[in-house]
């Protein structure tokens, strides 16, 4: 098995490290892990593209590459440019430090790789570990993700339906806020959104007197309603949630037949 990966956090990231790992043990002894994530942080750029701009790619070393541009970029450089005429046979974006559990999942550069990867027809996991009280300051932050990521990302590949439309399914992993070992287990799970959050702005004064804007976060200890991704995550499960980058409301476009 052939496996890209890439992140958001950067190439220096410990959970990209936490990343290697899993994908090599995916990959078995036989496989190959590539390795092409941004030369810097790229933490809320979605899936944006490069597109006004080249993109400058350094080879770090054996099957190690650092672009100057978004997770989506780095998806785009590994399959048309590390890695052409060979094939891949699943990307792999993250680990994330912090949770892309509810609305966090509209922003996140983690999910704009694995979305790429989808659209290039290919097998794609974001996965992020949320970071609360029980784990932040632990040895290994990222404990969670790295001891059960194999598992449940080779449990949804043997399960996962045909791939028979156009816009390809991806798949949002996040694994809850506590020890690997008080991991409660696996939920497939919609995405929510954590009631009266929203991201917004504060604005700073730089030393020499300018006005600078500063994005805010939303509370992440907030659960989502009951069953979606946030609120099991909080519960101590790693949620599944299949998804695909159609934006479309299905669900109301019979009702706006009417002005046709």
């Amino acid at each position: 098995m052939r496996i890209l990966i890439t992140n958001d956090d950067g190439i220096n990231a410990p959970g990209l490290k936490v990343l290697e790992k899993i994908a090599a043990e995916l990959a078995g002894p036989d496989g190959e892990v590539w390795v092409v994530a941004p030369a810097f942080e790229q933490s809320g750029v979605g899936h944006m593209i490069s597109y006004t701009h080249p993109t400058m790619i350094s080879k770090m070393g054996d099957r190690r590459f650092a672009a100057e541009g978004s997770p989506a970029d780095c998806v785009m450089a590994g399959i048309h440019d590390v890695l052409k005429d060979q094939p891949i046979d699943l990307v792999l974006s993250g680990v994330n430090r912090g949770n892309n559990s509810a609305e966090n999942a509209l922003y996140s550069g983690t999910l704009g790789g694995a979305m790429e990867g989808a659209l290039q027809g290919l097998p794609a996991f974001a996965l992020s570990q949320y970071l609360g009280p029980d784990n932040f300051d632990i040895d290994d932050p990222f404990e969670a993700s790295g001891q059960h990521g194999a598992d449940v990302i080779r449990k949804v590949l043997d399960t996962a339906p045909a791939n028979d439309n156009a816009y390809g399914l991806f798949y949002n992993l996040n694994f809850p806020p506590c020890p690997a070992d008080q991991v409660a287990g696996v939920r497939v799970a919609p995405q929510g959104i954590r009631p009266g959050t929203t991201f917004s702005v504060e604005a700073h004064l730089s030393p020499a007197g300018r006005r600078f804007l500063w994005a805010r976060g939303t509370d992440q200890r907030k659960g989502s309603a009951p069953g979606t991704d946030a609120a099991v995550n909080l519960d101590r499960y790693i949620s599944v949630t299949p998804m695909r980058a159609d934006l479309t409301a299905h669900d109301v476009l019979d009702s706006l037949k009417g002005i046709e």
